[in-house]
Parts: C-alpha cells; structure tokens; sequence
C-alpha cells in the first residue's frame, strides 16, 4: 500500500510537471511566432493566391497570433478578416509575381453580403489579365457557388455536389419549452413587424413576419440569380427551374447544365493550375495562403501622408459598458469615435456596422458621438451583413450610408423582455420568495411575479419614448419627415436593395467604396488609413481567454453544429433593458 501511495503521488506530480513545461513550451514557440509576425515575407515567381471560401470571415483580421488556436486538438487554423483578404486581392492584381487566385471552397457560410464584397474583388483582379479558378471536393455550397461565379472556370470533384436551391430563412420559437419550464415572458413593443419578440410568445410566424421575410429573402435571391445568370450567360428562368428541380445535386447534371465547368480531380486541378501559371508539370506548384500574403509589402501602401481616414469595425451585438472584441461595448465605441473626432489628422470616419442591433441605450451613446463626429467631418457607414435596428441607430446620422444588395437593414423598432419565472421557482423548483416595499412599486422589475396594469403601461411608455426618438433620429439624419420613416419603420427588415429605394441607404457599395467615398468627401487624394479599436494585446487575450477556448473546444466536440443554438440562447441573458435588435436570429441560406 505504502509502495502504491508512493508510485501514484510520483505519477502525478510528473503529470503536473509535465503539463507545466508543455506550457512553457507552448508560450514560448508562441512567443517566438509573436516576433516574426510583423517581418515582411516574399512570394515566389509564377505563384497563386488561395482564398478559402466557405469559411467564417470576420470584418476585420486580428494580428492576434493565437488566433485559431484549437487547444483540444492542438492544431493552429489561422484566418483572415475581409479586410485582408480585399486588400490581398487587390494588391495581387498589381504583383507580376502572382499569376492568378485558386478558391478553395468549404462549408460554412460567411453571409451574403462579404461574400458579394469578395466577389466583387475578384472580378476586379480579374480585369487585370490574370485567372480565377475555383474548386470544390466535397459539396459546393451556395453561397460559394455565388462567389465561384466571379472565376473564369468553376471545377467540382466528379463525385461532389453543388448546391443550388433557392433561400431558406428558419426561425426558432421558444414559447413551448419556457411554458414547460414554467416561464412566461412579458412583453412590450412598438411595431407590427418587430417579430424579435414572437418567439418569445408564439410557436409559429405572424403573418406581417411572414411577409417581411417573404420579401427580403426574395430580394436577396433576385440578386443572386441574376448575378449568376450574367456571369455564367444562363437565362434567369432556366435558373429558376435548376434550383427547383436540385439539378446541381448530381456533379454530372451540373456540368450538362453549365453550372460549373468541368469535373476533375485533385491531381487534375494541379496540372491545370501549373499549365495556367507557365509551370512545368513536373515542378511543384506554388500556393500562397491569405495569411501569408498579408505580409507581403503592398508598393501602393501611402506611408508620407499626414492625413488619416479612420476606419471603426463594429461587428456583433450592441451591449452596455465596455464589451470585448466580440461586441459593440456602447462606452466603449463611443470613446474611440470621440477621439478620432478630435484628432485633426483624422480627415473621414468609417464605420464598418455589421450588428443585428442590441441595447437601445448603448446605441444612443454611439449615435451621439457618431453626429458630434459628422458635424466636423465626413463619417461614413459601410454596412456588411447587418446593419438592422441598433445597427441602422447607430448608422442615421452619417453623411453617407453604403450597404450590399444582400445586406439585412432596417428594423427601426423596439421592444421590452420581462421574464416572470414564479411557475418555475414555485411549482418546479420549490422556491417561494417574500418582498417587504417601501414604496408602491419598490420590487419592480421583478422576474418573481407578473407585472400589474400600471407597470405595464410603464413599460410601454418607455417604449414608446425610445421608437420616438428613433424615428425622430432616422428622420433627422436621412432628411426625410417622421411620418416616412415611421410607415417605413415599425420594426420591418429590408434588403440593402429596398433599403436603398426607400431612402434608408445612399448607395451600393462594400468597405473598400466606402473608403473610397469617405476621401471624396474629404477632398483628399493621398491617406492612409487606421483600424480601430485597437486590438488587445495577444498574450493578455490569451491569459483571458483560454478558459473560454477549452469550454468552446468542448461544446463543439459535445454539440456540433447545434452549439450555435446554445450561443444563441445564452445570449438572450443579456437582453436586457429596452432592446432594439433584429426580429430574431436569421438564418439565411
């Protein structure tokens, strides 16, 4: 026994030990990938860019090396934001040394509208002479195939399948299993389309819901056909009939149908992409990666001007306080835009939104800060993938609003959440509570009891006040009257391409037009440009968060693709006070 106790305590603290130098071992080859980080990297002759599609693209890059880091699986999947990856391509059109752009299609959705702004991109570099090839193993998805319709040829493994079958927006309602949990929700809102509470109260769509979705969606699959039928020169009815009939689910069918242009395998890609960049075949191919390129010096980068054009990422959820670089901290942004405002070298502001909304009170201080900033000098809105209630709040009083045909807008509404949990804590859980007042209505808000008659019409006062002022934002910064916005607004999302009919967006356009539009603005030619906010620095963010990377870790090995339906309901802890956020989480696909 005494020899066991003694052979098990030896076991573990080896085990302890062991874990500590694998750390240690860990950080300092992380150290040392910190330092060449910033080192300038060079390309070979006759090379070719790779852009992975199919694969989450945040607005913005982080420099943050340990991004991607799986400490499950201890592999290192490291990614580019838009940001990059546009100025990648664009810097590739003019590098001899980059004959062309291989896309590498994967399976996660990166939302229509930054999918549409590298598409965009890429036909711009293909205007310089050089090639796009695209390429799939496995399933071509749809919005890489819309993508894939900006190369010169589109290739699928002959066992593959494209996939090309219209939108489909899914909606998810609580209402059944909070009643079995003993849960009523109280709510309170203005708008007859602001459905972010229906899931709340209902088990199926409203019918304004219905509609709206009917028409945003379609708007969004209008523009896609016909961004398709122009490129591939297939009529949009014939388009029509393949997505109705799944004829890109059988490769064969697809390439019959000139969805794609041939069915090869992978060592039959290779010989085409080394014939296409002057390679003999007997060499070996030289690929680049996104991440790689990025530390290729850009010759037409300015390095001499004093002036500035700033440009502000806001990417997620508007929340109160400061947040984190997953959210829109209210206090937070508001800070960062005052500084730039006063910053005399700081010519334009560009806000990049791409925000369901959130806190109506968070978007308020942003907005104030936005229209102090557009007093002095030009700020302009590129909105991404949303740009919907708070996000379009914080967007109103800008000179200028550009946004993507596929861009979710509007939502100008609000709305209330009171949870009343007394089933659950007395009925399910056994749990009775007692409240002494001093006054009336001392205890309120309270998740204990239902709201009496007067609370409620208290709420709905404050609801009224903020849709009021809202509207009467939205009216001031678009320079149309509040009568037109609010028959416009009562929470109702629209495409970008409606946004813009009815006056809620100026033009279309990405984050590189935008930019472009904010210099128009401010009269200048020559600037350079500042992404803000800064990001924290690599090893105090992975001090802080590598508790939260092994929890992810293991929620996604535990729940697969379901551990965004888990995100999604821990988020809706932090709906509280008055929210104006999209009508609930779209899924577009």
């Amino acid at each position: 026994m005494k020899n066991f106790l003694k052979y098990t305590f030896a076991t573990i603290t080896g085990i302890i030990i062991t874990s500590i130098l694998f750390f240690i071992i860990m950080i300092a080859a992380l150290s040392a990938l910190v330092a060449s980080g910033d080192k300038p990297v060079s390309v070979s002759e006759n090379s070719i860019l790779v852009l992975n599609a199919g694969v989450i693209i945040p607005d913005r890059g982080t420099k943050n090396p340990f991004q991607g880091l799986d400490l499950m699986d201890m592999t290192f999947t490291p990614s580019v934001g838009l940001n990059e990856i546009l100025r990648n391509i664009q810097k590739a059109s003019a590098d001899r040394k980059i004959k062309g752009i291989l896309i590498e299609n994967g399976l996660l959705p990166s939302g229509w509208a930054t999918t549409g702004e590298i598409r965009k991109a890429l036909m711009e570099f293909r205007d310089s002479g050089k090639f796009v090839i695209s390429y799939a193993d496995y399933i071509l998805t749809q919005q890489c195939y819309y993508l894939s319709t900006a190369a010169d040829k589109i290739y699928v493994s002959p066992g593959s399948m494209v996939e090309f079958k219209g939108l489909s927006s899914e909606v998810m309602f609580f209402k059944n299993a909070l009643e079995k949990l003993g849960i009523d929700v109280q709510v309170t809102r203005h708008g007859k389309f602001k459905g972010a509470v229906e899931p709340f109260i209902l088990d199926k769509l409203s019918e304004e819901n219905r509609e709206q979705i009917k028409d945003y969606t379609g708007s969004i699959w209008e523009h896609v056909i016909e961004t398709v039928s122009e490129a591939r020169e297939i009529p949009v009815e014939k388009l029509r009939q393949d997505a109705d009939n799944l004829t890109g689910n059988l490769a064969t069918l697809a390439y019959e149908n000139n969805l794609v242009d041939g069915l090869m395998y992978r060592d039959e890609l290779i010989d085409t992409l080394k014939a296409l960049a002057g390679i003999e075949k007997e060499k070996e191919l030289k690929l680049v990666k996104m991440t790689r390129y990025v530390k290729v010096p850009d010759p037409a980068k300015v390095f001499t001007s004093k002036n500035r054009i700033s440009v502000i990422y806001a990417e997620g959820n508007i929340v109160a306080g400061k947040g984190n670089e997953t959210n829109i901290g209210g206090r937070h942004y508001a800070e960062v835009i005052r500084k730039e405002r006063l910053d005399t070298a700081v010519k334009a502001i560009v806000l990049r939104v791409n925000s369901p909304g959130g806190n109506a009170i968070a978007s308020d201080i942003i907005w104030r800060e936005l229209m102090l900033a557009e007093k002095v000098k030009p700020v302009v809105i590129s909105m991404g993938n949303y740009a919907a209630s708070g996000g379009y709040y914080i967007s109103a009083p800008a000179t200028k609003i550009y946004a993507s045909p596929a861009t979710i807008s509007g939502s100008i509404g609000v709305f209330g959440l009171l949870p009343n949990a007394r089933t659950l804590f007395e009925k399910k859980l056994g749990l009775s509570t007692e409240t002494v007042n001093t006054n009336k209505n001392s205890d309120f808000p309270s998740i204990f009891r239902p709201m009496n008659s007067y609370e409620k019409e208290i709420m709905q006062m404050s609801i009224e006040k903020v849709y009021s002022d809202f509207v009467s934002k939205v009216a001031d910064g678009r320079k149309i009257s509040f009568d037109a916005v609010d028959n416009i607004g009562q929470g109702r999302v629209w495409s970008g391409t409606r946004a813009m009919k009815i006056g809620l967006v100026d033009e279309m356009g990405g984050l590189n037009d935008a930019i472009t539009g904010a210099a128009q603005l401010a009269g200048i030619d020559k600037y350079k440009i500042r992404e803000l906010p800064q990001l924290e620095d690599p090893y105090t963010r992975l001090l802080t968060q590598l508790s939260e990377d092994v929890r992810m870790s293991l929620l996604r090995k535990e729940l697969g693709e379901s551990v965004e339906y888990y995100n999604r309901l821990m988020e809706l802890k932090d709906l509280t006070g008055i929210q104006a956020l999209l009508p609930y989480f779209i899924d577009i696909r």
